[in-house]
């Protein structure tokens, strides 16, 4: 079937392959971008995936305050001084702290996230639900399936990569960084941030 080249164009962005091997992922999918980018990944085609493996030392930190009341230091890693120095880099670097800013993530990751909150978010949601006459009723299996569901999106708000990027409104923080990945050829990785606002502590 005939597919988009706006998606072909987005594939090859994303994941840093030819613009023959975006289409043809794309064709084999059916048109369905999500299960093209899916597939190559499967493959290990990405060659931002790849680079995703290799060590990231190098970089720069970011700071940025935001009238006066938020500030924000972000580490942000690549592969060479030679990508930290440029400007896409840099931007990059100060777009996530504006993020953060903006959005003040807890955890930069899912995988940060301490079982402890998991379990604790688990037990109010699901107290919640048993007091909600409509889900009370519910099959054990479906109450789960809604209940992680809740889940997601709540931590989704909290974790830097799963946040809306603030510039576009559409992108993933964790697509955005591939996106520059593939662009910058070198891993990238943001190892650490912290977040202060006036007259707020944690």
């Amino acid at each position: 079937m005939a597919v988009s080249l706006d998606d072909v164009k987005k594939l090859k962005e994303l994941t840093g392959v030819g613009l023959t091997d975006a289409k043809r992922a794309l064709e084999e999918a059916d048109g369905d971008f999500d299960k093209a980018l899916t597939v190559m990944r499967e493959k290990g085609m990405t060659k931002a995936e790849k680079r995703g493996e290799r060590e990231a030392r190098e970089g720069l930190i970011d700071a940025y305050v935001h009238s006066g009341r938020i500030g924000v230091l972000v580490e942000l890693n690549c592969e060479t001084d030679f990508v930290a120095k440029t400007a896409e880099f840099k931007a990059l670097a100060h777009d996530l702290a504006m993020q953060i800013a903006a959005m003040s993530p807890k955890w930069i990751n899912s995988a940060d996230i301490p079982a402890e909150e998991i379990d604790r978010k688990k037990a109010e949601l699901l107290e919640a639900a048993k007091s909600d006459e409509k889900n009370s009723k519910k099959p054990a299996d479906v109450l789960e399936k809604i209940i992680q569901g809740q889940m997601d999106k709540y931590f989704d708000e909290l974790v830097l990569m799963n946040q809306i990027f603030w510039k576009d409104g559409e992108t993933k923080v964790s697509e955005l960084v591939k996106q520059h990945i593939a662009k910058l050829g070198e891993n990238v990785v943001v190892r650490q941030m912290k977040r202060i606002e006036l007259g707020v502590t944690e």
